[in-house]
C-alpha cells in the first residue's frame, strides 16, 4: 500500500505520546501472567512493535490502552498455552512508604506473598478480573471489554476472587502458619 502526503502517518514521536502512558501498565499485566521479568519485558517489547506495525491504524482506534492490554494478555496466555505453563503470578508489591518501620515492612511483604500464593490457587479467569480492577483500577466496563464478558459476570467473578482471597488470609492468620 502506498501512502500519498494527504494521508496521516504517525511518526515515532506521536507513537511514543500515545503509548508510554500506559507502557507499565502492559508491562505489569505480562509479569503477573508470564512471571518471568525478562518474559515479561519481551512480551512488552513485542506488544509495542506490533502497535508500531499498526502506528497507521493506530488513530482509529477508540481506545488505544484498551486495545493494547487485550493484546498483551492474548500474547501472554498464547505464551502461556504454547508453554503448557498453569502457574500465573498476579500480585505486585512496588510500593513503597519511607515512614514504614523495618517489622511493617516485613509483614506487609509477608502479606503480599501470602496473597500470592492464594491467588495461583485461583481459576484464571477470576485472576485477570482480580489484577484489572484491584491492581490496574480499571473499571468494570473496561474488564468486560478487555475479557469478553458481561460487567455482572466481572462483579461476580471478582467478588468471588476477594472472598476467596479474604478467607484463605483469615485461616492463615487464625491457625498460624500453615
Amino acid at each position: 500500500m502506498v501512502y500519498t502526503a494527504t494521508e496521516p502517518i504517525m511518526n515515532q514521536t506521536e507513537f511514543l505520546s500515545v503509548v508510554m502512558p500506559f507502557k507499565d501498565k502492559l508491562y505489569r499485566l505480562a509479569k503477573r501472567l508470564l512471571v518471568s521479568t525478562e518474559e515479561a519485558e519481551d512480551a512488552t517489547q513485542e506488544i509495542l512493535l506490533k502497535l508500531w506495525s499498526k502506528s497507521k491504524a493506530i488513530e482509529s482506534y477508540n481506545n488505544v490502552e484498551a486495545f493494547a492490554m487485550t493484546m498483551t494478555k492474548n500474547f501472554c496466555l498464547d505464551r502461556l498455552k504454547s508453554k503448557q505453563a498453569g502457574n500465573l503470578k498476579l500480585v505486585h508489591s512496588n510500593y513503597a512508604d519511607g515512614q514504614t518501620s523495618l517489622q511493617k515492612e516485613v509483614e506487609a511483604k509477608d502479606s503480599v506473598d501470602w496473597v500470592q500464593k492464594i491467588m495461583e490457587d485461583l481459576p484464571e479467569q477470576q485472576k485477570l478480573v482480580l489484577q484489572l480492577r484491584d491492581v490496574e483500577e480499571y473499571d468494570f466496563d473496561e474488564i468486560a471489554d478487555l475479557l469478553d464478558m458481561k460487567p455482572t459476570a466481572v462483579r461476580v467473578a471478582l467478588s468471588r476472587a476477594r472472598k476467596t482471597v479474604r478467607e484463605k488470609l483469615l485461616q492463615k492468620h487464625s491457625y498460624g502458619i500453615g
